[in-house]
Parts: structure tokens; C-alpha cells; sequence
């Protein structure tokens, strides 16, 4: 596979896939069309075969995703030095010789803003904080000392008496 990390062959074959958008934008309509995604693939299996006779379509899905997870790793990298406050001499520098080819997927990556699967209303139980206890909730507050009950010897049994008296002996 020497064939295709040749940088030069790579150069080519990373510009046909940016040519291809319905591969790699989502926004596009073809992307979700099967049909036109294997077209396009098959043509960049016929250039891939230029330099790797025994290509298959599988091989060429796989580094597109080589080739993706690479650069989505560096880009994550650089953005990550960037918002760490570095100052600008420091911001890491890739050495990724195609990460500025592959600049065209950037809008791609970004990470979808996360969905709750929960109900907006919620209806709240309790009080998150204490200062938003009322006197409408069921219940002591956080705040308040609750008083442990006193039994007298005429409250309980014999049994329940001297188990009482062994756990304050135990205690």
C-alpha cells in the first residue's frame, strides 16, 4: 500500500473527494442517496486503482475514514491549544502534511449541539437549593434539625427495651 501514501497521489486523490461533496456534506442532497454515493465512489475507486490494482470499494471507505479520523484528530488538537489560552506562539502546529487539503470538511466536524430527551417541564419534586424550599413542600427542610423520638420504657416492650439498651451500650 507504499502506493498510496505517496504524497502526491494522495494531493489527488484528497482534491476528486472534495470535488465529490455529496460524500462528505451533509447538507447536501445527494449525501443520504445511495445510488449517487456509489457512483462517486466508484470513481474514486478507478483513480485509486491508478496506484492500487486490487482496490475495492471497501478500501477506498476505509481511507476516506483513515483519512478523516486523522484529520478530525489534529483539528481537534489545534482547537483544543486555542481555547486552553495559549498564547499564539504556542498554539499547537500540526504537522499533518494534508491537514490544510482537508480544510474543507472543518464545517463538517463540528460537534452537534446535544439534545435532551427530556420534557422542557419537568415537574420538581424538590428543592434544588435550599433557598428554594418553601413551606408548600411536604417535608423538613435541609436547614431545619429534625428531633430523633425519646421513648419512655412504657412505650416499648421488654424485648424492643433491652435490644434499645444493648445498641446504646454497643453504640
Amino acid at each position: 500500500m507504499k502506493q498510496f501514501k505517496d504524497p502526491e497521489f494522495m494531493g489527488q486523490f484528497i482534491a476528486r473527494y472534495s470535488d465529490m461533496i455529496n460524500l462528505w456534506e451533509v447538507k447536501n442532497p445527494l449525501y443520504r442517496n445511495k445510488p449517487a454515493k456509489k457512483a462517486s465512489l466508484e470513481k474514486l475507486l478507478q483513480f485509486m486503482r491508478t496506484q492500487v490494482p486490487d482496490a475495492d470499494i471497501e478500501f477506498v471507505e476505509k481511507k476516506i475514514g483513515s483519512l478523516r479520523s486523522t484529520n478530525r484528530k489534529e483539528l481537534n488538537k489545534v482547537q483544543a491549544s486555542i481555547k486552553s489560552g495559549a498564547a499564539a506562539g504556542d498554539v499547537y502546529v500540526t504537522s499533518l502534511w494534508y491537514y490544510n487539503k482537508m480544510r474543507f470538511l472543518e464545517d463538517q466536524i463540528d460537534a452537534r449541539e446535544s439534545l435532551s430527551t427530556l420534557p422542557s417541564t419537568l415537574p420538581s419534586t424538590l428543592p434544588s437549593t435550599p433557598a428554594e424550599a418553601s413551606e408548600d413542600q411536604p417535608g423538613p427542610s435541609i436547614l431545619e434539625k429534625v428531633e430523633e423520638p425519646s421513648w419512655s420504657q412504657e412505650d416499648l416492650s421488654q424485648d424492643e427495651a433491652l435490644d434499645c439498651g444493648r445498641q446504646e451500650e454497643a453504640g
